[in-house]
């Protein structure tokens, strides 16, 4: 029998003459009398499950279209800052749920968390929201506070004028729900214009999120935890077994697997169960034999992997933690890049991207059979990952690893220089 789940979230189909809406009467916030809201339960190929929602009322003519993310909370918020430096930048496009918090650094403005519903726009489209936001109760204010509104007006003049790009400024989404999104139109190449960094939610941002704590590590050591979750391809309910397990000649790791009975999709993630190790690793290898891809492989996830010859920079968390193989690897790469970027398929494709994303595809497959000569780097500034040697005890003449001291960015990436480990114990006088 079909999950309920996996049976209501349609593709989008223009010709799916089946995929109507649910109309429901309900309040209208502007007159107060009965409208209709519209309800679609929809999935954006690529992409994930989201609910669009249109009310409209009869009475006063006042319309509302709302998009709610259904997937899942990921497990690291997300942060993009971006500089704007031309118009064209104003074409980018963004995913922004409701969780999400947008700041303007040279306006000093921000849109706080939960004040707006989610939605899939550009940047130009994100101004103007904040832009009609600010401008909704003007008129009230006109006439109860006129040097408010007065200075308001001034502001959003400002505002209104940041879509020229005269100068340029930073634009930043923080995402504690890590799903929200600003397109990189240099893709699979790294965006010098965008920096992406993600991060370990607070307490405070996990119940604001409705996350209970995580279990104890004591418990997971002594037995496979399996808890009820939803599968990352057709979100049907599945289950996912957790365990803790020292590797031999390494360190304690966490493994965590999900099976999906309805689709048949499997994953599995690693994530390190010990400390930060004092030094960042840096491993370099270059590929010289088809046989190289069977090396095993352990990507933390504060792991970025880099491909010099391609130009190529795939940032830490992307992929997760994963315990495979190097050719699994460049697989789960050219996945994320190529296959499932939501960005390459519908209105939103350009023929330059997509064409860009393909050559970057054979070129992937080019390396898997052994086909271009190129190195691969594993840098983690938290020292907890692995590339197996094959010469092992000897050394890889065709692996070099490196030890480094994290630099002050690294350090704040990880959470490490605001965390105090001396002195406890201590008493002051």
């Amino acid at each position: 029998m079909e999950h309920v789940r996996g049976g209501v979230f349609k593709d989008i189909n223009p010709e799916d003459e089946d995929a109507q809406p649910t109309e429901i009467e309900s309040l209208c916030m502007n007159c107060y009398e009965t409208g209709k809201t519209r309800l679609l339960l929809t999935k954006i190929p690529f992409f994930r499950e989201i609910i669009i929602s249109s009310f409209t009322c009869s009475q006063c003519h006042w319309t509302n279209t709302e998009i709610q993310s259904a997937g899942r909370i990921q497990e690291q918020g997300v942060s993009y800052t971006l500089k704007l430096k031309s118009k064209e930048d104003m074409n980018r496009e963004v995913v922004k749920t409701d969780s999400a918090t947008t700041r303007i650094l040279e306006l000093d403005f921000e849109i706080p968390a939960f004040t707006q519903k989610g939605s899939l726009s550009t940047i130009e489209g994100l101004l103007d929201r904040a832009v009609a936001g600010l401008e909704q109760d003007q008129p009230i204010r006109r006439a109860t506070d006129p040097d408010v509104a007065n200075k308001l007006d001034q502001f959003i003049q400002r505002l209104k004028k940041l879509k020229d790009v005269e100068e340029e400024f930073t634009l930043i989404i923080d995402d504690p729900s890590g799903n929200s999104f600003i397109e990189n139109p240099f893709a699979p190449q790294k965006d010098q214009a965008l920096s992406v960094s993600h991060y370990k939610r607070t307490p405070e941002q996990n119940a604001a999120l409705g996350i209970q704590p995580a279990n104890d590590l004591e418990t997971m050591r002594n037995e496979v935890l399996v808890f009820n979750t939803n599968c990352p391809e057709c979100n049907s309910p599945a289950s996912t077994n957790m365990k803790l397990v020292q590797i031999p000649h390494f360190k304690e790791v966490i493994i965590m697997a999900t099976n999906c009975d309805s689709c048949g999709h499997r994953t599995n993630e690693v994530k390190s169960g010990g400390a930060t190790e004092e030094l960042g690793t840096r491993i370099t290898l270059h590929l010289t034999d088809p046989a190289d891809m069977s090396r095993d492989l352990l990507k933390s996830e504060t792991c970025s992997v880099l491909i010099p010859e391609l130009e190529f920079e795939l940032g830490m968390a992307a992929l997760g933690g994963k315990f495979t193989t190097l050719e699994g690897l460049l697989k789960d790469i050219k996945e994320l890049i190529v296959t499932k970027n939501p960005f390459t398929c519908g209105d939103s494709a350009t023929t330059d991207t997509a064409e860009k994303l393909e050559v970057f595809g054979k070129k992937i497959d080019k390396i898997i059979a052994g086909q271009m000569d190129v190195h691969i780097i594993l840098d983690d500034p938290a020292g907890n990952s692995y590339l197996q040697n094959i010469y092992a005890p000897d050394p890889d003449p065709e692996m070099n690893l490196e030890k480094y001291t994290r630099t002050f960015e690294q350090n704040e990436d990880l959470g490490l220089n605001d965390m105090k480990t001396e002195g406890y114990g201590k008493t002051e006088n």
